[in-house]
């Protein structure tokens, strides 16, 4: 029995599934680090169906034994190349030089061979909201914006980020002011290697959170729930908003964004 099946064996208490063994010479190019196929690819070389190793549906006891192996057993990155295109793009303006029309959308294997020195601008703006994040783009074509599309924290955007940060880019940040979009701008900035959060929150600081939830705040108990974030800066904003009983849309901000981001770019 190699060394794959052994583990499984070991380790979960289940037998492998017929026809496990095929799989070794895949585990054993995944381990060296070599490039290995989509995973539908992957799955039809080795005599299965296309989904085998996406869809648990498809052969449940072959999908759990990739699976175990791949995150328990497999050690280091796995460089296979992805299939996946959609919920995987990173959208900026004036981000990242290009002869192409603003906004610029990259795809994952644009991303993973992006080289630093196409990353241009010195300042970027991420902005939760899509709508906004266009209407912004739209009144100020200059401007470097970068699209967070709310929840999306799909693996290419994190790394395109992270890799904007490391460019020496300086960050900023701008979304809704309920505890979603506070708990999303703390999830963001988990992410982040070297931004202060002082400097990641300097547009929407507390301060001015509590400003706008008096001028422009809605009443709701479902948005204002309370949360526990970190850091600190982040759970001063949700208790402020948990308090006030209150949220404000980032569609309720362009005027203020407007003249706090212009006077942040200066």
């Amino acid at each position: 029995m190699d060394r794959y099946l052994e583990a499984y064996q070991t380790v979960t208490g289940k037998t492998p599934p017929v026809a496990a063994a095929k799989l070794t010479p895949l585990f054993d190019q995944m381990q060296a680090g070599q490039v290995v196929p989509p995973r539908g690819q992957q799955a039809v070389e080795l005599g299965f169906t296309a989904h085998t190793f996406n869809d648990r549906r498809e052969n449940p006891a072959m999908y759990d034994y990739y699976q175990w192996v791949t995150t328990h057993v497999i050690t280091g990155p796995i460089n296979e190349l992805t299939a996946k295109l959609i919920g995987m793009a990173f959208t900026s303006t004036n981000v990242i030089e290009s002869n192409l029309p603003q906004p610029l959308t990259l795809n994952p294997w644009q991303i993973t061979q992006l080289e630093t020195a196409l990353i241009t601008a010195k300042q970027a703006v991420i902005v939760e909201n899509n709508g906004i994040f266009i209407w912004l783009a739209h009144r100020h074509p200059e401007w470097p914006l970068i699209n967070q599309s709310g929840n999306d924290f799909n693996e290419s955007s994190v790394q395109m980020i992270q890799k904007i940060e490391q460019a020496g880019v300086v960050l900023t940040y701008l979304g809704d002011l309920d505890s979603t979009g506070i708990r999303i701008a703390a999830q963001l900035f988990s992410v982040l290697k070297k931004t202060p959060v002082d400097q990641f929150m300097v547009l929407q600081t507390p301060q001015r959170v509590v400003q706008w939830l008096s001028l422009y705040g809605k009443v709701s108990s479902e948005r204002t729930r309370s949360v526990k974030l970190e850091p600190q800066l982040f759970q001063e904003e949700v208790n402020s908003i948990h308090v006030f009983g209150r949220f404000v849309e980032q569609e309720q901000l362009i005027e203020p964004y407007e003249q706090l981001i212009a006077d942040w770019l200066v």
